[in-house]
């Protein structure tokens, strides 16, 4: 018998930033993205009408409600998704960061980026969390920030830390979790990013010249390793968050 479809909202803040990779997977997880771009001015659904609900990255910061209005009514979203309706989370880099703010978390700028391929590796939590089920900690995940979440939500557990950033992977709730690095990278991803007016600058001015040539170079050679390890994490939290069906 076949599952019945699950519709995710899933809410971009630019177009590069998107399912990516997770679009190869859905089908086989019965799994339907259901997209709206709000820094284009598409407005929220009524969440009450999904299974579920992804926030991805974006270049913009939790705190730049006067820059980005959106974002007002984007955590109020968050919020309401996970603590009353209890519906089954996702947040990817900015969306990670958006939902620690949402419950009551802290996120600030930090002088400890991560711009490039870092090892994440369980937390004593996070060592036999079912999310993490084969998750091997000689893969290297893809990340770019410059902010992180410093104070988790209250009742909040830390799963995966990097020597860098201390939350990398964080559950919120029974059916609720995020993550800093960059699952969904997939092959057009990098290129997306590049097209980002400023971003392919200030990633230069972090790394210089052959520090970005560097990450792209890494970024490519360990793409389909990535799309690998995605793929298990991403069959590790439809089982966990629709297990009950």
């Amino acid at each position: 018998m076949t599952s019945p479809m699950k519709n995710i909202l899933v809410f971009k803040h630019m177009a590069s930033q998107n399912p990516g990779i997770f679009r190869d997977f859905a089908e086989s997880q019965s799994v339907m993205f259901c997209e709206v771009d709000l820094h284009a001015g598409e407005k929220i659904p009524d969440l009450e009408d999904y299974d579920g609900l992804w926030v991805m990255g974006g270049s913009m910061n939790v705190w730049e409600e006067d820059q980005y209005p959106w974002l007002v009514d984007e955590k109020l979203a968050i919020h309401h998704a996970i603590k009353n309706l209890k519906i089954p989370f996702l947040g990817i880099c900015l969306g990670h960061q958006l939902v620690a703010e949402a419950l009551g978390g802290k996120v600030e700028k930090t002088d400890n980026y991560e711009v490039g391929l870092f090892e994440i590796k369980p937390t004593l939590e996070g060592l036999n969390h079912p999310l993490l089920k084969n998750f091997d900690t000689s893969d290297k995940w893809v990340n770019v920030h410059l902010a992180e979440v410093t104070e988790a939500p209250e009742g909040s557990t830390i799963l995966a830390s990097s020597s860098v950033c201390h939350n990398h992977i964080m559950q919120l709730s029974k059916n609720a979790y995020s993550c800093q690095f960059h699952p969904e990278v997939c092959s057009h991803t990098l290129e997306g990013w590049m097209c980002i007016p400023g971003i392919p600058a200030a990633i230069e001015e972090l790394l210089g010249k052959e520090g970005l040539k560097s990450f792209e170079d890494d970024f490519k050679m360990n793409l389909a390793a990535n799309n690998r390890a995605s793929q298990t994490l991403f069959e590790n939290w439809c089982s966990l968050v629709f297990s009950d069906d």
